[in-house]
């Protein structure tokens, strides 16, 4: 049973006293108040929980903070931390505050924290990495409520996703090793099958496993399946290594994983680049004190997020807002030279 909330009327009558002077004390001022009259006011709101509705101070305040919601898989990673960096910094500045829920890429809970988003009165959803795409394009369509997808989504709806050229980005990262370093022998470590992976960024693994394999060619391509957790790439790249000869080159499909590859690739007495050269995806600024730099695929996270705020806040006010206009355009990357390739050395 919901238990009625305590109202500044039920204050004031317990106190002795009018709204007006509970409204004073809660504010303090603009008119004075005794002390022993506080006192009496202060116990009451103590004997009956209350609690100020915000939304409504809210709708008094000469500026008013809009709110903008946004999903991400899991804020610890660099990738997305970033990203939810730079989005609630251009919001904060266009007065939205930003309410952040992570998914785990878990399509109930996407689906979960879209609902509670959507009922505190969101102007507008992000959802980075979606796994549960119609069911909260439904959702934000009934709500007119406009979304924008970014970096990937498991389902293929409109509006299309604001992120990076993945399948680009998988062949820019083979052919810096075939065709720089002339690495003849390149595996991609990673899965995006639904069996091998259950809650990961599949899709943007399959879409760079596509321009890998776009470089080495369908019959030389070989992929070291994982879960996409750290743990997982360690346990696929060691057996892997302990049952086959080694490649010369390995593309490691998430960030994520890339440290757990260059320790499965040491573990098994192989010197990175010397006797195996490794490029990956994305980086952490705390990686330029590794002990060795990784060579990646890196994202223009600062574009990424201006769009995708772009997109949501300035959809045209005379149409369908759900539905912002004309699909993006892919987001080119870029290779960020480090020590895992070779070119450092050479």
């Amino acid at each position: 049973m919901t238990v009625k909330r305590a109202t500044l009327a039920d204050v004031a009558r317990r106190a002795g006293t009018s709204t007006a002077v509970v409204s004073y004390v809660l504010n303090d001022g603009p008119r004075p108040v005794s002390e022993s009259t506080r006192a009496r006011v202060v116990a009451a709101l103590d004997a009956l929980n209350y609690r100020p509705d915000r939304a409504a101070r809210a709708l008094r305040r000469p500026r008013r903070w809009r709110h903008l919601g946004l999903l991400v898989p899991d804020v610890r990673m660099p990738l997305f931390a970033t990203l939810v960096g730079h989005i609630e910094a251009e919001a904060r500045r266009r007065d939205h505050l930003t309410l952040i829920g992570n998914t785990g890429y878990d399509p109930e809970r996407e689906i979960e924290f879209a609902s509670a988003f959507t009922d505190s009165g969101i102007e507008g959803l992000i959802v980075v990495g979606g796994a549960n795409g119609r069911a909260t394009a439904d959702l934000c369509r009934h709500a007119r409520i406009p979304i924008v997808w970014v970096h990937n989504n498991r389902d293929e709806v409109e509006p299309d996703v604001v992120g990076a050229d993945h399948i680009r980005a998988g062949a820019s990262a083979t052919r810096h090793l075939t065709d720089t370093h002339r690495r003849g022998d390149v595996v991609f470590v990673g899965g995006f099958t639904p069996g091998e992976v259950a809650h990961g960024d599949r899709e943007t693994v399959a879409q760079r496993y596509e321009g890998y394999r776009s470089v080495v060619g369908s019959e030389r391509a070989r992929r070291i399946a994982t879960d996409l957790t750290p743990a997982g790439a360690y346990h696929a790249v060691g057996r892997y290594l302990a049952g086959n000869p080694a490649p010369d080159g390995l593309v490691v499909g998430t960030y994520a994983q890339a440290a757990a590859t260059l320790r499965a690739v040491a573990d098994a007495g192989l010197l990175v680049p010397r006797d195996l050269s490794v490029v990956g995806y994305d980086t952490d600024t705390a990686d330029t004190y590794a002990a060795v730099t990784l060579t990646a695929v890196r994202q223009p996270i600062d574009v990424i997020a201006r769009l995708a705020l772009s997109r949501v806040l300035d959809s045209d006010e005379t149409s369908n807002r759900t539905q912002p206009p004309g699909p993006p355009e892919p987001i080119v990357t870029h290779l960020a030279i480090g020590e895992t390739c070779g070119c450092a050395t050479r």
